[in-house]
């Protein structure tokens, strides 16, 4: 057992002072504010609840600054998809090993702890013990969710050849799950990759077939195209039909979601899912804005992702996230609550706490039971030694500095001092030896 102190602490209820934490094989087992640091560990900054990045395609980490050349006349999601694929045919165990772990240590150093793996690449089948080795190596935890993948469109068509490595089907998905050991570390949930790349009666075999805690992910209405291809041939927008056919709830997160009708805006809040929400690679691929006045309105439940990470910074994504909204409203400070009016300190908060939802986790807060994730802020840097409460999460937001983070614990454990990785170095050199053979 272990106690630390903080001067200052983000609880569920807002910021705090004095905050005493004590830590017991893992887990938080008593949070005391207004206590003393006297036989307590004193952390060097304010604290944070480590944050869930609940979407993680790792390989396309390397592919970060290699897209911005347009491709096409009318460049989009759909021709920077080729260039994704040209770039995974060539993809190796070994270099998707590499690219995770140096993507997983990014994320650390952060702020996020623990990760959800939206696995497709499933051929070799070693790929996805290789994003779990990836974990360990770093110390991320890891929700695995290995793919569902059947066509290539509506309709079911027929895989293309550049598709292959992505062939699966409900019963060697549910295989995979079963085999994996659940533990504070390691989880799994399944994820059928989109209605146009399942069938309705594989997606509900599928759904049916798991239990009530595991988590269930989708692609869902991230591109126009998609909401008309779906009408097309369901006859119902994406959202729209899963909210109709499934058994929407609290273990789905369906990710994007990002052109919706009022109707399934308030459907999909009401059903208790999460929105996976990933800024930067909506606004890197063109995809749209997502309503999140209106979903909030309707108590929705949301979180993060990195996608396609060209960011791994969740204080990135939430200010990308904020800003999109205040540029579709021409007005500011949109995302407060009746827990803070700052906008930094909801932001992080509902972003953890439906993270925490959407892989299945108990954490995501600093609250006795949850898993000890602890994000500490560098408390002597100048845009963060003097400020108090809210001040500090809108700093770390909206001051514009580089990482504030200073040291992450995942599970109990330190896993970042002093902004540094133990692994980093090493990470660094095989990312580098693995980008390198794969545009070369």
């Amino acid at each position: 057992m272990k106690t630390y102190y903080a001067r200052e602490a983000l609880l569920p209820s807002g910021w705090a002072r004095d905050v005493r934490i004590t830590i017991d094989g893992g887990a938080i087992a008593a949070i005391e504010p207004g206590g003393a640091a006297k036989g307590a560990e004193r952390l060097r900054g304010p604290v944070l609840p480590g944050m869930a990045n609940l979407h993680s395609h790792a390989f396309q980490r390397a592919m970060a600054g290699l897209t911005e050349v347009r491709a096409a006349a009318h460049d989009d999601f759909w021709s920077w998809r080729e260039l994704m694929y040209q770039f995974m045919e060539r993809l190796t165990p070994d270099q998707a090993q590499a690219i995770a772990a140096q993507l997983y240590i990014e994320m650390l150093c952060h702020g996020y702890t623990a990760v959800a793996e939206f696995h497709y690449v499933h051929h070799p089948a070693e790929m996805l013990e290789r994003h779990v080795a990836a974990a360990r190596e770093t110390g991320i935890a890891i929700t695995l969710l290995p793919s569902l993948y059947r066509w290539s469109g509506f309709g079911a068509k027929p895989l293309e050849p550049r598709q292959r490595r992505f062939a699966s089907d409900a019963r060697t998905v549910l295989d995979i799950v079963a085999r994996i050991p659940r533990s504070a570390e390691l989880n799994a949930g399944v994820a059928p990759h989109s209605l146009r790349a399942v069938d309705p009666q594989s997606l509900k075999e599928l759904v049916a077939a798991v239990d009530a805690r595991t988590v269930i992910h989708i692609h869902a209405a991230e591109q126009t195209r998609e909401v008309e291809e779906s009408t097309l041939a369901l006859h119902k927008r994406p959202v729209e039909w899963l909210l109709e056919n499934c058994p929407v709830d609290g273990r789905w997160c369906v990710v994007h979601a990002t052109h919706m009708q009022p109707s399934e805006v308030t459907g999909l809040a009401a059903s208790g899912a999460v929105a996976g929400l990933c800024p930067t690679t909506e606004g890197n691929l063109g995809d749209g804005i997502f309503a999140l006045v209106a979903y909030r309105g309707a108590s929705g439940r949301w979180g993060i992702g990195g996608d396609s990470h060209v960011s791994r910074d969740p204080a990135e994504e939430l200010r990308l996230l904020e800003y999109m909204q205040r540029v579709v409203a021409r007005r500011r400070n949109i995302t407060v609550s009746s827990v803070s009016p700052a906008v930094g300190t909801t932001l992080w908060l509902e972003a953890a706490a439906g993270g925490a939802q959407a892989l299945g986790r108990e954490m995501g807060a600093l609250a006795t039971g949850k898993r000890a994730d602890l994000v500490v802020l560098d408390g002597g840097h100048p845009d963060i030694a003097p400020r108090a409460g809210d001040a500090i999460a809108n700093a770390l937001l909206f001051s514009g500095s580089a990482n504030l983070v200073r040291d992450v614990m995942v599970a109990g454990r330190w896993v970042v001092r002093e902004r540094h990785h133990a692994q980093e170095e090493a990470a660094a050199e095989r990312y580098a030896r693995a980008v390198t053979e794969l545009i070369r």
